[in-house]
């Protein structure tokens, strides 16, 4: 162990359904974000979830919980509570490459009636990606709430880092928008990802980098599975889609004008040219673990909550 980090074991998930801890009376939403080696994207993704940027909410309300999943250059707590009192750190010693065991501790620490999961900690949200969340949390007993995702540049990463779109491109073109000032401005310089490529009132994607739902719910499932052990977590994401919007009574609602935005940081699939793409490992791994190919589950009714920024209607699909 790390001196002065923060371990945990991992629980086991299944076990801790039905001891949901005491959550405090204004305490809602426990946002989960894992990072992994992406000190730079961290500093851009925390501010866009603080209180200073998210619009609508008090810190009261939410709570945010960054994990390190064993960085060569771990976060530190102090680099992670600067942006606001609801802001806490994990470090998680782990020789996994896969986010899975981090993402379920999150959720063990989370004090909110709800948990947010960004599984992948370099996409920046939208400014009211948080209170709209909220809102549509309310809407019905058993709730499962989504956002598009996007891509920062001219094209999808794995296709614009071959025409030179790297950091120091990126670093420029978030300057030349002052994004903290208007968060809607990062529809501007970006491109649809290739799992929301349908755009706004079309369903609900395969795979959602912006993922909310009952904590109670998230316990219910199972969490997510321990047998994604893929760098980044393979499918992880589809297949807790899929176990999570088969279960009876989820309502499905998808948000429309907010989002999440990935910054480029080397990802194992957003950023390497689309040939050496490691889906078809990905779809292996589910296979054996599923014993079936994966295949989306496709809602009968899905809802949406929101509004359009002048700079997303591009995106109604």
């Amino acid at each position: 162990m790390i001196p002065g980090r923060r371990s945990f074991q991992l629980p086991d998930i299944r076990s801790l359904s039905g001891k949901l801890r005491q959550s405090s009376r204004e305490m809602k939403l426990s946002i989960i974000v894992v990072f992994f080696n992406m000190r730079r994207e961290a500093e851009r993704t925390l501010y866009s979830l603080s209180p200073a940027h998210q619009m609508g909410v008090c810190k009261e309300t939410y709570e945010i919980i960054a994990i390190d999943n064993n960085s060569s250059a771990p976060l530190t707590e102090g680099f992670v509570t600067k942006y606001g009192e609801n802001f806490k750190y994990i470090f998680h010693e782990t020789q996994s490459k896969s986010p899975v065991e981090a993402i379920n501790i999150g959720v063990n620490a989370a004090q909110g009636e709800f948990v947010a999961i960004i599984v992948d900690g370099a996409r920046m949200a939208s400014p009211g990606l948080v209170a709209d969340s909220l809102r549509a949390l309310s809407l019905f007993e058993y709730p499962l709430v989504g956002s598009l995702s996007w891509h920062l540049g001219p094209e999808v990463q794995n296709v614009s880092m071959l025409n030179g779109y790297c950091e120091k491109v990126e670093d420029e073109l978030l300057q030349s928008i002052s994004w903290p000032d208007d968060g809607y401005r990062l529809f501007e310089i970006s491109v649809l990802a290739q799992s929301s490529s349908r755009g706004f009132l079309n369903g609900v994607p395969n795979e959602l980098s912006w993922l909310c739902l009952p904590r109670q719910k998230f316990l219910e499932v199972g969490g997510f599975d321990m047998g994604f052990q893929s760098p980044g977590g393979g499918l992880m994401n589809h297949d807790f889609l899929n176990r999570t919007l088969s279960m009876p009574g989820v309502r499905p609602v998808m948000l429309l004008g907010e989002g999440v935005f990935h910054q480029f940081h080397g990802g194992v699939a957003t950023n390497v040219p689309m040939a050496d793409h490691p889906i078809q490992d990905f779809k292996n791994e589910y296979e054996r673990i599923r014993s079936a190919p994966y295949e989306p589950f496709v809602p009968e009714k899905v809802h949406y909550l929101g509004a359009f920024p002048p700079t997303a209607r591009r995106f109604l699909g």
